[in-house]
């Protein structure tokens, strides 16, 4: 997880399965994001289902995924508890911007641009995050970073080894 992973070169019927068994994972987890390396696989892409600010639903694919944030004036940042698949049972209060423009390649290799506001915009900026090695904890403060981790351990009984691959037992 902490590893940037590799650039999608291949856009063919080894990725769309990839893709396929990624959005079934991230439903069954009740996740909105997930990034290929979040099952085991080093490469640079990631499906979402996300509501905006305006709970306007939003439902893709990114590959080789590029995040641009507002700076100076235009950067506004908002409070919120984040979550990540990988780190089940626990959230944590964490700062992201209001909004991000994300850019990168669909399922098929076309240039996509997708712009986020509200939840949309912390889940673009959080899986491109991982797509570079970085899990959301990593940007928190040491004390914020060490209660996350110590949720995470009073959870990790709850869920099964390889998660979020195997879903909770109880998530039927």
């Amino acid at each position: 997880m902490h590893r940037p992973t590799r650039r999608v070169t291949a856009f063919d019927d080894e990725l769309l399965e990839l893709l396929r068994n990624m959005f079934a994972t991230m439903y069954a987890a009740e996740g909105v994001g997930l990034a290929a390396t979040q099952v085991g696989v080093d490469l640079a892409v990631f499906v979402y289902d996300c509501p905006d600010e305006d709970q306007v639903r939003h439902v893709g694919v990114l590959c080789n995924a590029e995040v641009v944030l507002p700076e100076g004036k235009e950067r506004k940042l908002h409070a919120s508890d984040e979550g990540c698949l990988s780190l089940p049972g626990a959230t944590s209060s964490s700062l992201g911007r209001i909004s991000a423009i994300c850019r990168g390649q669909d399922h098929n290799g076309e240039n996509v641009e997708v712009t986020g506001t509200g939840l949309l915009a912390r889940c673009l900026q959080h899986e491109t995050d991982h797509l570079n090695g970085i899990v959301f904890g990593d940007r928190l403060s040491g004390r914020a970073r060490k209660k996350l981790y110590s949720l995470h351990q009073d959870a990790a009984d709850l869920y099964p080894d390889n998660w979020p691959v195997t879903p909770r037992a109880d998530s039927a």
